[in-house]
């Protein structure tokens, strides 16, 4: 049986490659390296999707990590659910050419309810109380305590955060994905997989938090290095081929573009007080941004002021492009999800989602780590508030008072968006920066370039014993 392991090592582009990732570019000689071009946007959520579904977000319909419902007027950001994601993914093709194949998803996005057979995703438990247990969601239901009473507990807080690859943090800077890599060695000793997608983010947080350029970056790539390399020995001895790939490169940034307060100043964002804070309210709203790293979906309520809000964003110093329909339709992402326009930020900017024209009205969220509050991303709560003294300090107190069971805000992440060094979403200029895919197999890798929905066919092709003809690369 023709199996394989799909490592996604998030982050990771041909400019990153050198004295510092010695078992990639050992494994990379051994075959070859096709560069991707980007899923747009190139955030998680679509990359991965347009890579197991073969299909662009105008069919599956995930225009970015998140984006406003406009039935229930909420900005809803990083759900879980497959039902989601339509169309048909590549397990299930290839499943129906032989009942035999088998899937594990090891935090993979959009992980829950999944038909794949085995999977597992980080997913915290609420309580009625307010209380917040970090923990993992697996099926089958099974695994979870299996996995959790060998492995130990998932390293929640190093996921994301401003604890997220700090060496300073107490777990290691690798930690989520060394765990991550010993679960996939985990499902495939028990339960062998004929395909195991495999995430590994640790590059993902400083290049964000520092840039790629960044002296610091060369310990976090031998991290990786170290992983990636062991889970390419294990799955060489259990005679699984593997495939590297990455959702997106990271470009260095240095400019935030605030749409939603250029917004405000023109009158067309709606917000409210509550507890003395403001609030911004979408269905309100004549106009609001929901920013998504480089790129924003820009929803009008009020369909008249197109042609308004279009020629104010093309003026904007850090806007690249505004797209309307004709756009969308061209690029793959005109699907009813999307925002009425587009913007796309200049190489070196990103969005913010911030509306809020004085810091002490914020949201209480937004000094949070909240990914799903938020209208939009906020790489911010990668950092630390600089201006608190002794911000760990306050951390312990503020677990303290939790353990107690007093109400408590982790309120530790700063509103300074210009702390933040690296971004993605556009389609970076220097192709260097684009993610890659790797394969010791290079008679099925023979392009310097593929698309985004080619992957699938790709993967395909690497497990040729199943795969039906209409899914296979040309």
């Amino acid at each position: 049986m023709t199996r394989a392991a799909v490592i996604n090592v998030v982050g990771l582009s041909e400019s990153l490659l050198g004295a510092h990732t010695p078992h990639i570019n050992a494994f990379r000689a051994c075959g070859a390296l096709s560069r991707i071009t980007p899923a747009f946007p190139a955030v998680t959520c679509t990359a991965q999707s347009n890579y197991l579904t073969g299909q662009t977000p105008a069919q599956h319909g995930i225009v970015g990590n998140g984006w406003y419902n406009r039935e229930l007027a909420e900005v809803q950001f990083w759900k879980q659910s497959n039902q989601l994601v339509a169309g048909k993914k590549i397990w299930e093709t290839l499943r129906e050419a032989d009942p035999k194949f088998t899937c594990a998803k090891m935090f993979w996005w959009y992980n829950m309810y999944s038909s794949a057979d085995w999977s597992i995703t980080p997913r915290p438990m609420y309580p009625a109380d307010g209380r917040k247990f970090f923990d993992i969601y697996a099926w089958p239901y099974s695994i979870r305590e299996e996995i959790k009473r060998d492995l130990g507990e998932f390293p929640f807080p190093a996921f994301w955060g401003p604890a997220a690859g700090v060496d300073s943090s107490r777990f290691a800077a690798e930690a989520v994905s060394r765990w991550i890599a010993e679960s996939a060695k985990w499902i495939e000793r028990k339960c062998a997989p004929t395909l195991n997608l495999v995430y590994l983010p640790h590059l993902d947080y400083n290049l964000q938090r520092l840039g790629p350029a960044h002296p610091k970056i060369a310990a976090d790539l031998q991290r990786i290095d170290s992983i990636v390399g062991d889970l390419i020995d294990f799955f060489a001895k259990q005679s699984v081929q593997v495939i590297l790939l990455s959702e997106y490169g990271i470009s260095a940034v240095d400019s935030p573009v605030h749409l939603n307060r250029i917004f405000r100043e023109h009158g067309w964002i709606t917000v409210k007080e509550e507890l003395g804070l403001e609030l911004l309210d979408y269905g309100a709203s004549r106009v609001f941004a929901v920013a998504d790293h480089q790129v924003a979906h820009v929803y009008l309520n009020d369909l008249s002021l197109e042609n308004k809000v279009r020629a104010l964003l093309e003026q904007q110093p850090g806007v690249a492009e505004v797209w309307g329909d004709i756009e969308k339709q061209a690029h793959g992402l005109n699907h009813p999800r999307a925002g009425n326009l587009i913007a796309v930020a200049k190489e070196r900017a990103w969005f913010t989602y911030y509306y809020w024209q004085e810091d002490s009205r914020a949201p209480d969220f937004a000094r949070t780590v909240d990914i799903h509050r938020k209208p939009g991303y906020d790489p911010a709560e990668l950092f630390l508030d600089p201006a608190i003294r002794s911000a760990k300090a306050r951390i312990g107190w503020r677990l303290l008072q939790k353990k107690l069971g007093f109400r408590m805000l982790m309120d530790v992440i700063p509103l300074d968006a210009s702390l933040v060094r690296g971004s993605h979403g556009r389609v970076p200029e220097n192709q260097s920066e684009w993610p890659v895919l790797i394969s010791a197999r290079s008679d099925l890798l023979t392009q310097p370039a593929i698309d985004s929905t080619e992957v699938c066919g790709v993967l395909g092709n690497h497990l040729a014993e199943f795969v039906p003809k209409q899914i296979k690369s040309n």
